[in-house]
């Protein structure tokens, strides 16, 4: 913001807000864009592998809202560059995202992205709503679009409670910011095929929030059983999935010791069935 360094304090506070737009990336992006993330300037080679990349998140709704959970490995090509990295993102009191793909890209931009919905909120003095939400971030997405094509690609996963259904909804985007909602339950990043198929044998409409809890963890052992990237938990360091909560209550994030006792509980089954619960045919 240097162009304004040397107006007058008062000038300056009028500026600032009175910007006329309710968005915070705009705002910055007119202001001071050295301080948002590059956008738009090539590489001189794709980056691929060479970062670390977030893996797997599911989503799944349950009666009255709504659970995200991310398995905690990031992985750079064939070696696992973190054990215990961070992938699920509270980015208002009613929603969150998980983020699959170049892990600092994504990090950065679920932080820009929950600062967005605090803007918002201060500036019209009401929030978002759902939708309004997920399209906010499809933007974000797209203003990534040209950063992705050199490699780093951030493809979330956004869930949110809707306080005019009172029940759950997830989006999933595509690399050029495509919003869609998803019905039921989704599943992003390079395990996301075998939790997608876990989820569809163990989700039950309506099920309550602790019951999808289960579910969420199940579907990423699942995953981590038969894809490398994705990280199941490590009982010996005591590294556990996140998992988040949403409904009317708002967002909660289970504590370790609570995430640690499904887990348990979930490998004591496995002892007995290693592939998991078996879905009753009807």
């Amino acid at each position: 913001m240097a162009q304004h360094r040397d107006l007058p304090a008062g000038l300056m506070s009028q500026l600032f807000v009175n910007n006329g737009n309710s968005s915070f990336s705009e705002f910055v992006g007119r202001h001071a864009p050295d301080l948002l993330p590059a956008r738009g300037e090539a590489l001189a080679t794709p980056v691929g592998d060479q970062v670390p990349h977030a893996t797997t998140i599911v989503a799944a709704t349950c009666a009255g809202g709504v659970v995200m959970a991310g398995d905690r490995r990031a992985t750079s090509g064939n070696v696992i560059s973190q054990r215990d990295i961070e992938k699920v993102f509270r980015t208002d009191d009613y929603s969150c995202m998980g983020i699959a793909g170049t892990a600092s890209t994504g990090i950065e931009m679920a932080r820009l992205y929950r600062v967005e919905l605090e803007h918002y909120e201060k500036m019209e003095g009401r929030t978002l709503s759902v939708a309004g939400k997920a399209n906010r971030l499809a933007t974000m997405i797209r203003g990534n679009l040209a950063m992705a094509m050199q490699g780093l690609v951030v493809v979330p996963l956004f869930a949110a409670y809707d306080p005019e259904r009172d029940s759950g909804r997830i989006f999933s985007y595509d690399v050029a910011g495509g919003p869609y909602e998803r019905d039921k339950f989704d599943a992003i990043g390079s395990g996301s095929i075998f939790a997608r198929g876990s989820l569809k044998k163990l989700y039950r409409e309506n099920a309550s929030a602790d019951d999808i809890v289960t579910t969420v963890i199940q579907a990423l052992y699942d995953a981590a059983d038969d894809d490398s990237a994705t990280g199941g938990p490590d009982m010996t360091r005591k590294i556990w999935p996140i998992v988040s909560v949403i409904d009317a209550d708002g967002f909660r994030r289970l504590s370790d010791e609570q995430v640690a006792g499904v887990v348990q509980r979930m490998l004591e089954d496995r002892m007995i069935s290693p592939d998991g619960p078996i879905a009753p045919l009807r």
